[in-house]
């Protein structure tokens, strides 16, 4: 059994973009389909597809290469972790990397990246870095 499906999904993405394949199955959450769709929207992933065997749900990772084979994740860390949760408030949120970056965040508006967090004015739970 999975503690954590979020950090399950980090570490599968990582791992596949390490031996450089084109695509990763993950396990499927609502959870984890919005962090996907942040990582679509910055360009990290090319794509992601939910897909129903019998009874389970997966979602299908399509990886993004740069022209020389080089993932385009850099760096990709789970911040909140089960035992010990990060919180940070609208004004602590403005910029990662000197904006090269994004955090992840659970907000009560969902689950947004950390330039939408600080239009809308919300802080919330930081779930992942990634850049």
């Amino acid at each position: 059994m999975i503690n954590d499906m979020v950090s399950d999904a980090l570490t599968r993405i990582r791992n596949a973009s390490m031996r450089g394949l084109e695509t990763t199955t993950l396990l499927h959450s609502n959870l984890i389909e919005g962090v996907l769709r942040i990582f679509k929207e910055k360009g990290y992933i090319e794509d992601y597809n939910v897909k129903a065997e019998n009874v389970k749900k997966f979602i299908k990772v399509t990886l993004k290469y740069d022209e020389s084979g080089k993932c385009v994740i850099t760096e990709l860390k789970k911040i909140s972790k089960p035992g010990r949760r990060v919180y940070k408030g609208s004004n602590e949120i403005k910029k990662f990397k000197n904006g090269y970056g994004s955090y992840v965040l659970s907000t009560s508006k969902g689950i947004l990246s950390n330039e939408e967090a600080f239009k809308i004015g919300v802080g919330g739970e930081l779930l992942c870095s990634i850049w």
